[in-house]
């Protein structure tokens, strides 16, 4: 045994633990090594992914995926290992030459049998020492003395054959004798020997030689009488690079299956030599086959079922019997949706043109179930016999089906009431004005706001707000035309777009809602509410440079209908007295804007535990405002405040005192910071965190900055290179709210955030409302697939804390763990 080498990592996969361990064993004795082990492919591509691997050893079947393919992976370089890792095979069972074959086109550096696993430490030392190489190229011999030829062969073939050329047939029978060529390219007319010559001369040596014989036009007669002698194939001169590859590789295919046939019949001799053995590996094979999950299938060149295995019986219920000789478009469940053809994806599959194909559909069956699947089909094309084999595999893709509509239903709609969300409603908006602006309309724009609904809230909870709020939007869909746009964009704000409605027409419809909700009494806990609605109305006439202007009217226009005593709707006008109180109103936004400017800022700490340990892992910065000696929510003064456009102002005060209290009160540890929508587009945000965090001498990993999904959605390209820049200083950021927009899960991959805070509108209602149980698993999985951690917000109570734990929720925050206090009173028996 060879000289142990210097201690590196090595990674071991192979999908039998008896013989995993056997391999292990040897290479901890044989080798410095570190060994690292894993039983199928996905555990091993998980290794890759985080490990820095020297070496590969692995089997050929490792569960999921086999040998052939995790090599293309590795040598595909969107690994951590380099693309150029060695990689070893050693095989259970194989046939020698196209096992080799196979090894040389997938990049493995070296194939050996189990058996000879002994020569596993002398092929590492030779890696060591720089000496091993991939499986090398076929070899290739052209016997041709135009120089242009052979230059013109090597180019095209070079690829894929390690090529030699002789300019006469003595020199080219010296060349053959020297080494063992997997396909000769041999020209009729030579100098000297003819190519006749040199062709029965192989032959007598190796019948089983394959040469691929080239001739000019005007002797084609002569190379039909050369194929006839036993050449493989032959192209007529000048040739073009795609007819010569073809012939070339199907010629070697052709050495390779001769080599192969002839390996094979020696086992297959060695096995009738014990009939029970074999016996026994036949039915195993049949059994693998049958215990497949997806379905084998292989079809003719007319698209008739030819082979199936027992997994379409159990994904069908149709017998394998009846299912044969019958087209696959039999089984297809035709979509009734147009652009859906697939018939056209049927053609492309039989067509010939395409080498593979891949589809989705439904697939019919005898339980009367929606049943969709995912099929998989490779063409193999032989040009000697004119025939193709079409087959493939069919997999059950009905839940991951079900789980893509469900997130496209939830990108639009809002999760409490079903209603289309607020990304939705403007992404409509701005197509209402965008035809406007072409002269199409007008159309009609509906804010609404219920009345006082604050009252509910405080007196029972949200709990019953929300079954108001879901009451509530039932109740106005059954009055909306089938072209209106019905949309939650707030806690109690709906908005609604009407087509092709002038402002009368939307009074009217206004006003109808308003009745239909005076009209309702709400019957909750032996207690009788009613809830009014105030709604605002602006025309979208094309008139206004922005969707957004109408979306200011309509809530111009809302206003003044509470000013004018609630439950009734107002239709905007510029000139409207009210439209001049709304400007009086907003001297409560400028006092709020002084006090800001003034720093009448007070910030109140939650903390976060984590689920597991019931820890304090950080705490949440939440701003307060002291205005008059009394203390001022944010929901209160930050309306004001974005309305005025001077939330970059706060912003940039909370980021100041927050890391300021970070560093003179160490007990805090771990803080997370607010950023608005406004604040977070400031080109000024990162210079003033870098300085604030440098000016307070504080460590940026213990800053988390937090962003709510619809103010990421707002322009993510900006909001990715912003928070890029945030981590580049060394903070975390978390996207705060995730649910409540659902525009895609798609864009999460998008922002480098560590961790997604849970809307608490899923969290509230957890225990008892199913969907709400159903959308935050959705999205703890989503999160933990990308490797972000997940905080639930609004936990009130021990029965949702252990039902999130269960969940696998990593932290959770609320009422029932800790109310937001001032630092003065969070710390104040360590400052005792």
């Amino acid at each position: 045994m060879s000289q142990k080498i210097s201690t590196k990592t090595l990674l071991l996969v192979n999908s039998s633990i008896e013989r995993l361990n056997i391999l292990e064993s040897l290479l901890t004795k044989g080798t410095d090594f570190k060994i690292i082990t894993a039983s199928d492919a996905t555990k091993a591509i998980d290794i890759l992914r985080h490990e820095n691997i020297e070496i590969i050893i692995s089997n050929i079947q490792i569960g999921d995926m086999d040998g052939w393919r995790l090599a293309r992976l590795v040598r595909s370089d969107i690994l951590r290992c380099p693309r150029e890792t060695p990689y070893i095979i050693v095989a259970n069972t194989w046939c020698e030459h196209i096992a080799n074959t196979t090894a040389r086109e997938f990049g493995i550096n070296r194939l050996i049998a189990f058996e000879q696993r002994e020569q596993l430490i002398d092929i590492i030392n030779m890696q060591q020492r720089g000496k091993l190489e991939v499986v090398p190229k076929a070899p290739l011999l052209v016997i041709e003395d135009n120089p242009d030829t052979k230059h013109l062969v090597s180019r095209i073939l070079s690829h894929r054959f390690s090529v030699d050329a002789a300019d006469d047939g003595e020199t080219g029978i010296k060349l053959w004798h020297q080494k063992d060529y997997a396909l000769i390219l041999l020209d009729v007319m030579l100098p000297g020997m003819t190519g006749n010559q040199v062709l029965k001369y192989i032959l007598q040596q190796k019948p089983n030689q394959s040469v691929v014989i080239m001739t000019a036009n005007h002797t084609i007669e002569l190379a039909e009488e050369l194929m006839l002698a036993g050449a493989a194939d032959f192209i007529t001169k000048p040739f073009r690079a795609e007819e010569l590859r073809r012939a070339c590789e199907s010629a070697a295919r052709r050495e390779d299956f001769m080599v192969s046939n002839a390996q094979f019949a020696s086992k297959v001799k060695s096995l009738n030599q014990s009939r029970a053995e074999y016996k026994r590996l036949s039915e195993a094979h049949q059994h693998l086959l049958d215990q497949l999950g997806s379905v084998v299938i292989e079809l003719n060149t007319q698209g008739k079922i030819c082979f199936l295995n027992r997994a379409w019986e159990k994904l069908t219920g149709y017998k394998i019997k009846e299912s044969h000789n019958k087209p696959l478009l039999d089984f297809i469940q035709i979509s009734d949706l147009p652009g859906n053809y697939i018939s056209n994806e049927l053609f492309t599959l039989l067509s010939g043109k395409v080498s593979s194909h891949r589809f989705e559909f439904q697939l019919k069956n005898k339980f009367s179930e929606e049943l969709w699947v995912e099929a998989r089909f490779e063409i193999a094309i032989d040009d000697q016999q004119n025939s193709r084999t079409i087959s493939g595999t069919i997999d059950n893709i009905t839940a991951r089906k079900k789980a893509q509509r469900d997130l496209e239903y939830m990108a639009m709609h809002d999760g409490l009431t079903g209603l289309f969300n607020r990304h939705f409603f403007e992404t409509e908006l701005k197509q209402f004005a965008a035809t406007a602006s072409r002269g199409n309309g007008p159309h009609a724009l509906l804010y609404l706001d219920l009345d006082h609904f604050k009252v509910i809230n405080d007196t029972l909870g949200h709990h019953q707000g929300d079954i108001v709020l879901k009451s509530i939007a039932s109740l106005i869909s059954t009055r909306l035309r089938e072209s209106d746009t019905l949309a939650r964009i707030g806690g109690d704000e709906f908005a609604l777009l009407l087509p092709n409605t002038n402002q009368q027409t939307a009074l009217i419809i206004a006003n109808d809602i308003c009745k239909l909700l005076s009209n309702y009494r709400c019957n909750l806990e032996d207690q009788v509410f009613q809830v009014n609605c105030s709604i605002g109305i602006a025309e979208i006439n094309g008139k206004e440079p922005s969707a957004n202007e109408y979306m200011k009217q309509a809530d111009i226009a809302l206003y003044a209908a509470k000013k004018q005593g609630r439950n009734l709707a107002h239709i905007y006008d510029k000139n409207d007295i009210h439209s001049n109180d709304l400007q009086n109103s907003l001297d409560w936004a400028r006092k709020l804007h002084q006090a800001v400017a003034q720093d009448n800022l007070l910030l109140y700490f939650q903390p976060i535990f984590e689920l597991n340990t019931r820890e304090v892992h950080y705490y949440e910065a939440l701003v307060r405002l002291e205005l008059d000696g009394k203390i001022v929510t944010p929901g209160e003064f930050i309306p004001a405040l974005e309305r005025e456009g001077d939330m970059s102002l706060l912003d940039h005060q909370v980021i100041n005192k927050a890391i300021k209290y970070l560093s003179e009160y160490p007990q805090l540890g771990k803080i997370s910071i607010n950023l608005s929508a406004q604040g977070f587009s400031d080109e000024r945000l990162v210079p003033l965190i870098k300085d604030t965090i440098k000016q307070y001498q504080v460590n940026a990993a213990n800053i988390i900055f937090e962003l709510t999904e619809s103010a990421s959605l707002s322009n993510i390209r900006a909001t990715r290179q912003i928070v890029s820049a945030i981590r580049r200083l060394g903070c975390e950021f978390s996207i705060d709210d995730f649910g409540t927009g659902f525009s895609t899960f798609n864009y999460i991959k998008q922002l480098p955030a560590q961790s997604v805070k849970i809307d608490g509108s899923f969290i509230i209602d957890l225990i008892s409302n199913p969907v709400d149980l159903a959308l935050v698993k959705a999205i703890y999985e989503v999160a933990s697939a990308l490797n972000k951690k997940t905080v639930a917000e609004f936990v009130e109570n021990e029965e949702t804390f252990l039902l999130l734990k269960s969940i696998g929720v990593t932290y959770a925050q609320g009422y029932h763990l800790g109310q937001p206090k001032p630092i003065e009173v969070l710390f104040k028996q360590e400052l005792m």
